[in-house]
Order: structure tokens, then C-alpha cells, then sequence
């Protein structure tokens, strides 16, 4: 607490100095999540031994003038549920001052920044995802001329919070980004249909070569450019990067250079949108510690190559996580509205939606390439050389049809194949293949309460005439908005059918195949929500962007607060 009245003392001193006559504005927000777990022995859900757990933050954000100012408080008294064992105790998990004008934006402290798409460089927080891995150290922003903006910084990843405490990477990160909107510019460009929009960036770590085995370079660097066009309806991105030899545990400590490629190209008029993107990467893992591995300090980002689902189904049970070891992603997409008033559209419309998603392992060469040759190249690859080894596969489709004023339905289909041996959810080896059906409804009623159900559907692909892995699901959801400011939800899963009885859930000599009851209360007034949950969560995987992190099964009652000021 001491630290936190110096940082008070000194937002004040600054103010003082450089927002004299400028009245301080403060905002912020809370979030506390507390659980009460209890045994469960039909799911394998475990009592933790504290019985009740909380994840607490509070963000403040102060500024006067030119001047900035912030900090976070964490407090995990333990963490909740499924939440990684990096993050314990209570104490300033983000805090930093800045100073900004029209020419330079300054911050020293705690930052969060993107390079571009994230390829050489993404520092950002998803607390949902239990992921943080900002930078703490100095971030400059310049912007000389109109249209020119200059970016460096320079710090060490937060890698865990413990005992209410920072701990950072051994790794330092250094980095160089600059971007210029032509348009904005230079006036001759000013009124051009043509949009154009080029940036560069140059990201270097410096980890100490610990190894005495290896000849570890302990600077390593990332490198390369981008471009957005924009011409009418069309629009284009591409960004591509280069790093540098980069020997870790995610490469079982290989000499090769890393790349990695992102385009997209969009088309958008009324009644009509398309997306075309493809990726190739290979050796992209970079990190600020070359020992760690999973989600820990990345230092840059791949972005997913597929659609971001959110029926509980489809998004938890078998996802997709991005392979930064490498991966050759193409996906396209189509949506489609039918005129209201066609024999199609009818009287309030009619929309389809199509996506198709995959991923390869890229090709890698071996031939010419001794095992012994010192220079610790063991294959060449190159940009979209792919191979005929799926890692992931998704075909969905859906089709949403408003009746009248009051009745809407969504009727979704999903086709997932996943290579289990890549990107791993569960035991079962081999390919892993779903069909999902949804049917979705929404329906107001005339004292402006609101229902909405989902009915979901998953089949899984068979093997000696038994079901693989879990084996088929079904899950019912019913949501009721009362009013403005409370809601109720009841949802149900349930394994209805399995490989065979050695999977079932045995109780005092009985197998059980179980479901998952889950029931949640809400309120809402203006900037502050309520809820209440109880009931059954199954295990799974939890996925935002192509990040995922494990959920253990668990069963008992949870109480979320959030406000905003």
C-alpha cells in the first residue's frame, strides 16, 4: 500500500507542474468474480481446499491536461477456477505516467501496444483469457507531420503476478514502428479514390545465452512491412515479417529463420460482404524467455485463420488453437441479404452467411540438409509452400430469417475436423470430426420482455461403430430479459451418447452419463451489472483469437460485480 500512496503522490505532483487551470478528470472500472466450488464426483469436478476463490481488479485512470496517469489492482485470494497458476495474491499489477501533446506521447511504466497485425509485436490483456503480457518500461509516440505516426518502446513482458507482485521475463524487448497514411500526407493524394496506408516495424530481444550446450544468439530480431489499400468497395491488407535464428523449446532449438505472411482482401456493398484471407507461418514462435512454451510471454501474435464461433459447442468443445511453430491458413467468407419484399427476403428479410477455414502444415525440405551440418538449419520452407497435412478444417454455414416484428430464428450448421495430434483438446488420437447443428430463436413479447433459445446438436465421427473421444452432445438454451435491468438463463449439456461404459461416470456401482445444469440471475442498472451463476461446467477449452487455456470441470456457484465510472 505504501507504493500505491507514492504513485498517488506523484500523478499530483505532475499535475501540478504541467495541468495548472485544467480541471483532473478520473475514470476507471472494477470487475470481482468470486466462486464457491463444491466435490462433484460425476464430472471429476474437485473442491478446492480454500472452498471459495476471487479474482478482484480495479483500473484508475487519471489525466489533467497533457498529463496521464493509471494503475491496476489485482487481487486473486486464490485464483478462480481454471485460471493460470501465475497470477496470486493482491497488489499493483499495472501503473504508469505519461505526458502527451499534439507532437509526442510519452508513457513510462506499464504499457499495452501493437505493431501492425501483431506479427513482430502484440502487448495487450485478456483477462477473460487469464493473458497478460505487457511491457513494462518506455513507450514514445511522435507524430511530426499529418498522417506519420513513429512508435518505439522498450521493457520487459510481465510473464506472472505472485504474491502480489510483477515478475518479469529474463528477455528484454526493443522496438520500431512506423507508419504513414499517403493520403493524409501529401495534398496531392487527398482526394484519390485510392487509399494507401504503408507502416514498417523493426522488433529485437535480448535474452542472456544461458545454455552451455548451445551457442544461443542471445539478440534476435523480427523485421518487415505493411500496406492497406482501399478502393471503393474493395479493400486490401498484407503484412509480412522475417525473424531471425531463434534456438527455443517451442523449435526443439533449431537455427532456421522464422516468416510469417497475413493478407486480406474484402469486398462490401449493401446486401452483400466477401472476405478472403489466407497466412503462412513457419518458426514464428517468438518469445522474451526461449525456455517457456503455451501462451507465456509471446512477444508478438499470429492472428486466427478462422471464424470466431460463440455457441458453446462449437467455440469449447474441439477449437482451434494457432500453431506458432508454424501453419499454412486460408479462409474465406460470404455473407448474403436477400431483398425484402423478394420471394426469398420476404416482408423483414433474409441473410446467409458462409465461411470455410483450414490449416496445413507447411512443407519443410530436408533434402541436402545434414543432421550434423553445425550451422543448425534442419530444413528450408517457404511462403505457402504448404503440405497435404490438415491440421484443421471448418465448413459452416447459417441462415437467419426475420417473420415478423417479433419472431427472428438462426439456423446454423457446422462441418470440424481437427488433427488431435497438432493442436491437442483431449486424449483420443487422430482426427477428430464434428457435425454441429444450431437452431436459434429470438421472440419479443408485448410487455418488451424478450426470450431467446438455442438448441445445439453435435454429432461426433465414429470409429468401429463407436463414437470417438466424448462422443454426441445436445445442449438446450433458454435466455429471458425481463426488463432493462434483469435477465435469467437456464442452460443444460448433456454426453447423451459415449464410446462405452469406461468413459461413463460411475456413483455407488451405477454409470451415470451427466448433465450439465447451469443456471444465472442477472441485474443491471446503468454502469454497474450483477449476476449469479450455479450449476455444472463441464471441462474444456476456453479460446479467444486462437489462445486458448484449459477449464477444469467444476460445480458449484458464482457471483460476478462489474462497474464503470
Amino acid at each position: 500500500m505504501k507504493k500505491t500512496g507514492l504513485l498517488a503522490l506523484s500523478f499530483v505532483a505532475i499535475s501540478s507542474v504541467f495541468g495548472q487551470g485544467i480541471p483532473p478528470s478520473i475514470t476507471g472500472n472494477m470487475e470481482s468474480n468470486f466462486q464457491y466450488l463444491q466435490e462433484d464426483s460425476i464430472i471429476g469436478a474437485n473442491q478446492p481446499a480454500e472452498k471459495g476463490l476471487l479474482n478482484s481488479y480495479m483500473n484508475l485512470f487519471y489525466t489533467q491536461g497533457n498529463v496521464k496517469a493509471g494503475m491496476r489492482v489485482e487481487s486473486y485470494l486464490p485464483r478462480i477456477n481454471g485460471y493460470p497458476t501465475v497470477f496470486d495474491g493482491t497488489g499493483i499489477g499495472m501503473r504508469y505516467i505519461g505526458y502527451a501533446n499534439d507532437f509526442v506521447d510519452i508513457t513510462l511504466g506499464s504499457f499495452y501496444e501493437q505493431f501492425g497485425s501483431g506479427l513482430s509485436l502484440r502487448a495487450y490483456e485478456d483477462r477473460a483469457l487469464g493473458y497478460d503480457n505487457m511491457l513494462d518500461g518506455v513507450r514514445l509516440k511522435i507524430t511530426p507531420m499529418k498522417g506519420l505516426e513513429i512508435k518505439t518502446v522498450y521493457g520487459k513482458q510481465r510473464y506472472a503476478f505472485i504474491e502480489g507482485q510483477i515478475q518479469h521475463s529474463p528477455g528484454v524487448v526493443r522496438g520500431f514502428d512506423g507508419e504513414l497514411h499517403l493520403n493524409e500526407a501529401f495534398k496531392l493524394l487527398s482526394e484519390k479514390k485510392l487509399d494507401i496506408t504503408v507502416g514498417g516495424s523493426f522488433v529485437s530481444k535480448y535474452q542472456r545465452d544461458d545454455n552451455d550446450a548451445l551457442i544461443l544468439p542471445e539478440n534476435v530480431g523480427c523485421y518487415g512491412g505493411r500496406t492497406k489499400l482501399r478502393y471503393g468497395k474493395w479493400a486490401f491488407d498484407a503484412e509480412y515479417v522475417i525473424k531471425e535464428q531463434d534456438p527455443s523449446q517451442d523449435n526443439d532449438y533449431i537455427y532456421n529463420f522464422g516468416h510469417a505472411l497475413v493478407t486480406n482482401l474484402t469486398y462490401s456493398q449493401k446486401g452483400l460482404g466477401i472476405l478472403l484471407s489466407a497466412k503462412s507461418a513457419d518458426n514464428m514462435s517468438y518469445r522474451s524467455d526461449r525456455t517457456k512454451q503455451l501462451q507465456n510471454v509471446l512477444i508478438n501474435y499470429l492472428p486466427a485463420m478462422n471464424k470466431t464461433h460463440t455457441y458453446n459447442l462449437v467455440a469449447s468443445l474441439y477449437p482451434y488453437a494457432t500453431q506458432p511453430v508454424g501453419e499454412i491458413a486460408y479462409q474465406a467468407e460470404v455473407l448474403y441479404s436477400f431483398k425484402k419484399g423478394s420471394p426469398i427476403g420476404g416482408k423483414y428479410g433474409t441473410s446467409i452467411n458462409a465461411n470455410y477455414s483450414s490449416a496445413y502444415r507447411p512443407m519443410r525440405h530436408t533434402s541436402g540438409i545434414s543432421p550434423l551440418d553445425s550451422t543448425g538449419v534442419t530444413y528450408t520452407s517457404g511462403v505457402f509452400d504448404m503440405s497435404d497435412s490438415l491440421y484443421w478444417r471448418d465448413i459452416n454455414f447459417n441462415i437467419t430469417k426475420k417473420f415478423n416484428k417479433n419472431f427472428n430464428m438462426i439456423l446454423s450448421y457446422f462441418n470440424i475436423t481437427l488433427n488431435n495430434d497438432v493442436a491437442t483438446v483431449t486424449k483420443v488420437q487422430g482426427f477428430i470430426k464434428s457435425h454441429i447443428f444450431v437452431l436459434e430463436t429470438g421472440h419479443k413479447f408485448k410487455n418488451k420482455s424478450s426470450m431467446r433459445t438455442e438448441l445445439q446438436w453435435l454429432l461426433i465421427n465414429r470409429k468401429d461403430g463407436f463414437p470417438v473421444d466424448k462422443g454426441d452432445w445436445a445442449t438446450l438454451l433458454i435466455e429471458y430479459t425481463i426488463n432493462s435491468n434483469w435477465f435469467v438463463s437456464v442452460m443444460d449439456q448433456f454426453n447423451y451418447v459415449t464410446f462405452d461404459s469406461s468413459i461413463l461416470h460411475e456413483v455407488e456401482g451405477k454409470y451415470h452419463r451427466a448433465h450439465h445444469p447451469y443456471l444465472t440471475v442477472g441485474y443491471i442498472h446503468e454502469a454497474t451489472r450483477i449476476m449469479a451463476s450455479y450449476g455444472r461446467q463441464r471441462a474444456g477449452l476456453f479460446c479467444v483469437g486462437g489462445v486458448c487455456r484449459p477449464v477444469p470441470a467444476s460445480n458449484g456457484l458464482t457471483i460476478s460485480f462489474t462497474h464503470s465510472f
